[in-house]
């Protein structure tokens, strides 16, 4: 067991060396002197933890979101944090609810920065979370390829009826991601009892991650959803311009 963890730990230094590089699998083997298949178990789990990012089935791997939040470090998606970090902070002041921005990590949900609102009541949503469970999640996965849908599909399944009702089949996902594509924008009331909206943010004519407000359902009134689709549009369009 320690010697897992000795080696778990020189694959992150050895990835760590050149972090804007992927590293491909058969480097790390050949640098901590494994065999192909025992490191390929070890990268997989660093991948499902977040501590490794795998950027496509050949190019390669380097560091995740969770290396750095060990230590807080800013580099992971710097230019696009540097973009939206006042942006967001103003949506969360004018709204007085919290802003997050996210994108889609290995299969899951991950938050790169959020602000919270200083009201008694507020939403505290985890960093990582399941696609289905959460409005930036559905719309990234909107925009998707057919190749990394048919990947995440592959690795999560197809959400059940309860989760997304209409998207429990192939066909009927798909007719749920055309309207989320066509409106870009995303409102979701979740069985945490929040009520979560998304919209895209672009690079490039290219989505690359989601900016979401959420708000206690207890609070959420019918005038919420203009005021806030106008102001995160501005705040996303703000963001995309900066990048």
């Amino acid at each position: 067991m320690i010697q897992v963890i000795n080696r778990a730990i020189d694959i992150l230094e050895f990835v760590a060396q050149d972090n804007k590089e992927p590293v491909q699998l058969y480097k790390i083997a050949g640098h901590v002197g494994l065999s192909h298949s025992t490191t390929a178990n070890i990268v997989k789990t660093l991948l499902e933890k977040n501590y490794l990012e795998q950027m496509g089935r050949k190019r390669g791997y380097r560091l995740g979101i969770a290396a750095f939040q060990l230590t807080s470090n800013p580099f992971y998606q710097e230019n696009l944090l540097t973009a939206a970090k006042e942006s967001i902070e103003e949506l969360a002041q004018t709204l007085n609810e919290t802003a997050l921005l996210a994108i889609i990590q290995n299969n899951k949900r991950v938050i790169l920065h959020q602000v919270e609102c200083n009201q008694v009541l507020k939403v505290n949503t985890v960093k990582v979370a399941e696609v289905y469970n959460a409005s930036s999640s559905r719309l990234l996965m909107a925009y998707l390829t057919s190749k990394d849908l048919d990947s995440l599909l592959k690795a999560v399944g197809l959400p059940s009826k309860k989760v997304w009702p209409g998207a429990e089949t192939r066909a009927g996902l798909e007719n749920e991601l055309s309207k989320i594509r066509k409106e870009e924008f995303v409102q979701l009331v979740s069985i945490y009892h929040t009520v979560g909206f998304s919209v895209p943010v672009y690079k490039d004519k290219t989505v690359i991650a989601a900016l979401s407000v959420f708000v206690p359902e207890s609070r959420y009134t019918d005038s919420h959803k203009g005021k806030i689709a106008k102001l995160i549009r501005k705040a996303a369009k703000q963001i995309t311009g900066g990048l």
